[in-house]
C-alpha cells in the first residue's frame, strides 16, 4: 500500500487531481498533487514536495508520478529518493515520469497493492493508454464514437 503524489508543471498536477476527484466523486485518500511554477526556486519546490509526500505517504511507501523526465518537477521528485537514501529515511519512494490520465487511473485502481506491483501496473496503464486512432488494422478502421 502506497500513497500517490503527483508532481508536475503548473497546472498539470492540480488538473490530474481534479480528474481523480471527477472519477471517484471525491479525492481518494493518500493522493496529493504539487504544481511546480515555472520560476519557483527548486529549494522551495522541494520543501513543498517534501511536506506533501509526508502528508500522503502510506505505510512508509510513496509512488510519485511526474510529467516530463529531466524537467524541474521530475528533478525535485528524484530528490525525494536521494534524500531518503542519504538520511537513512524510512520512506520508500518510487518515481515514474511521463504522466498521463490512463497511468493515473491505473495507479488509483491498484493503490492497495505493494509499491513495486503498483509501479508496474501504473507503467502498463500509461503505456497501454497511448493509442493511435483511425488506423487500418486487418482491413478495419478503428472509429472514435461519442
Amino acid at each position: 500500500m502506497a500513497g500517490i503524489l503527483i508532481i508536475a508543471h503548473t497546472p498539470i498536477a492540480s488538473a490530474m487531481l481534479s480528474f481523480a476527484e471527477h472519477v471517484y466523486g471525491s479525492v481518494p485518500e493518500h493522493i496529493g498533487a504539487v504544481d511546480i511554477p515555472a520560476h519557483e526556486d527548486a529549494k522551495i519546490s522541494f520543501e513543498r514536495v517534501l511536506l506533501a509526500a509526508k502528508a500522503v505517504e502510506r505505510q512508509g511507501e510513496l509512488l510519485v508520478l511526474t510529467d516530463v523526465m529531466g524537467a524541474t518537477p521530475a528533478n525535485v521528485a528524484s530528490r525525494l529518493i536521494t534524500q531518503q537514501s542519504a538520511s537513512g529515511g524510512k520512506l520508500n519512494v518510487l518515481v515514474l515520469a511521463g504522466l498521463n490520465l490512463p497511468m493515473l487511473m491505473r495507479a488509483m485502481s491498484y493503490k492497495d497493492d505493494t509499491l513495486e506491483t503498483l509501479a508496474q501496473k501504473t507503467l502498463q496503464g500509461g503505456q497501454n493508454g497511448i493509442l493511435r486512432l483511425g488506423v487500418v488494422a486487418h482491413g478495419q478502421t478503428t472509429e472514435v464514437q461519442d
